[in-house]
């Protein structure tokens, strides 16, 4: 699966010079990378040892996951990815969890507990699955248990999960949008069809990016992965997927939410919500990974499209870096899509609080809006990773050597906004030039985000997608032959 250098498509420059500058740039990105990487573990083991984060301005610890040390467990593999391996045993040895988050099955109806108390589980009392709990959270266990079960040979994780997807599998055509589920199900009544807003986006995400995974992860040899995978695209490209309106008529695709209308005396019909997040540049490389495991070009086609998307919403704000979640205007073809300047100031107004009295081009300058942006609904960036990990494994795939120029001017500007003295940053607003940072760097940065771009500019054999899959918070896991 993983392209080499002299296989991409499309001409490239295949000089032995080219080469060698390739590998020359390649291994200079790796040691930036790697340096940054150790600033932040050593802020971490020195200041943090254990907890779950350290602060980056403060140099404190702080406890988000009840204190079992997050950033510890999401770092693990990159240690070893960048050759720390004393640094990677003295981890290992600090952690185990994997029988913990199997109690959380111990119900009555064996759907699982997201919130489990184990304090409660501890005097016997009985717990139950909610009726309310996101699609996300009961869906992404798949490909870690299965591995558990790959790994033991004791089938309980497995089983545990599998009954799970079976539910999905049985209701995937009988949602509100059939092919999707739903943000919210209901895991007590088994019910995974009611609720009305469809997106691969927060709270949804992994549910889709595992079932390609898990089709690669078992073999290929579990039919219902691989139909559920297609089904699901199916109904996200024609609803979900929008062309936005650019200045540059960019061919670029964004995720976006679609929501089911229920009106009296009026059919159901679907809207599109023409939304970005960050968070939903994941399904770039989901789309890339999954149609090249199912040999279709068109899943592989549109992944590109959705990456380029991230790439080109980095490079339009002016700290080179994209929001946390913004709208931008949805064009009524995909094939073609002319500027309108008009069309986005109405688009501007539409999306301001009182537009009957404000004016489009004031709210572009009060809010720095650049073109083709229609509103910035949440402008910090979180040091998340899910751009650079479409941009990893769409040049996995692809080889086009513009992604790794993409790649690194991602990193720049990150490492530029983001850099403290003790580590990195979150930012509060990257619409500015010089983002303000936030005392909050959490444990993906170092377990995700540093690990995607060491990866990018490593060779295609360090964890080569022929044989590893990823799981949402990037941890290798060993695909079955």
């Amino acid at each position: 699966m993983d392209a080499s250098s002299d296989s991409v498509s499309g001409p490239v420059n295949d000089s032995a010079a080219h080469r060698k500058a390739a590998e020359v740039a390649k291994s200079a990105g790796r040691l930036s990378l790697k340096d940054a990487f150790i600033r932040c573990w050593t802020t971490y083991k020195s200041r943090a040892w254990m907890a779950d984060e350290v602060t980056p301005l403060s140099g404190t610890t702080r406890n988000w996951f009840g204190g079992w040390g997050a950033t510890l467990v999401d770092s693990l593999d990159t240690l070893w990815m960048m050759g720390l391996r004393e640094e990677s045993e003295e981890a290992v040895k600090a952690i185990e969890v994997g029988e913990m988050l199997y109690a959380a099955f111990d119900t009555p109806n064996r759907m699982p507990i997201t919130r489990w108390d184990f304090q409660r589980a501890a005097r016997g009392e009985e717990q139950v699955a909610p009726e309310g709990i996101l699609v996300a959270e009961i869906g992404s266990f798949t490909l870690e248990f299965t591995r558990l079960s790959q790994v033991t040979g004791d089938p309980k994780w497995f089983d545990a999960i599998h009954r799970v997807m079976e539910i999905f599998y049985r209701q995937q055509d009988q949602t509100k949008l059939p092919g999707m589920w739903p943000v919210v199900v209901n895991a007590r009544g088994e019910d995974f069809t009611q609720d009305t807003t469809y997106t691969l986006g927060a709270m949804a995400d992994s549910v889709y990016e595992y079932l390609p995974k898990m089709h690669a992860l078992v073999g290929e040899v579990i039919p219902m992965y691989e139909s559920m995978y297609r089904d699901a695209m199916d109904t996200a490209i024609q609803y979900n997927l929008f062309r936005p309106m650019t200045p540059d008529e960019a061919d670029i695709l964004v995720a976006g939410a679609a929501r089911i209308v229920d009106e009296p005396g009026q059919p159901s019909r679907v809207t599109l919500e023409p939304k970005g997040e960050h968070l939903i540049c994941f399904a770039g490389g989901m789309m890339a990974l999954g149609g090249r495991l199912i040999q279709n070009d068109t899943h592989v086609d549109l992944g590109q499209k959705l990456t380029d998307g991230c790439i080109w919403t980095y490079k339009a704000l002016p700290s080179g870096i994209m929001p946390e979640v913004f709208h931008m205007s949805a064009c009524a073809s995909r094939a073609s899509c002319p500027w309108d300047e008009a069309q986005w100031q109405r688009e501007v107004l539409s999306r301001a609080k009182d537009p009957q009295t404000q004016d489009a081009a004031d709210i572009i300058h009060e809010q720095r809006l650049p073109k083709g942006f229609a509103a910035i609904a949440d402008r910090r960036y979180l040091l998340r990773p899910e751009a650079i990990e479409s941009v990893f494994i769409l040049y996995r795939i692809t080889g086009r050597e513009d992604l790794l120029h993409a790649g690194w001017a991602m990193f720049e500007a990150i490492q530029r906004a983001t850099e403290t003295d003790l580590a990195n940053a979150a930012l509060s607003d990257i619409t500015v030039l010089q983002p303000p940072q936030t005392d909050s760097m959490e444990s993906f940065w170092m377990g995700e985000t540093l690990k995607y771009f060491f990866l990018l500019f490593s060779s295609p054999d360090l964890i080569s997608l022929d044989e590893y899959v990823f799981n949402t918070e990037a941890h290798p896991l060993k695909r079955a032959k």
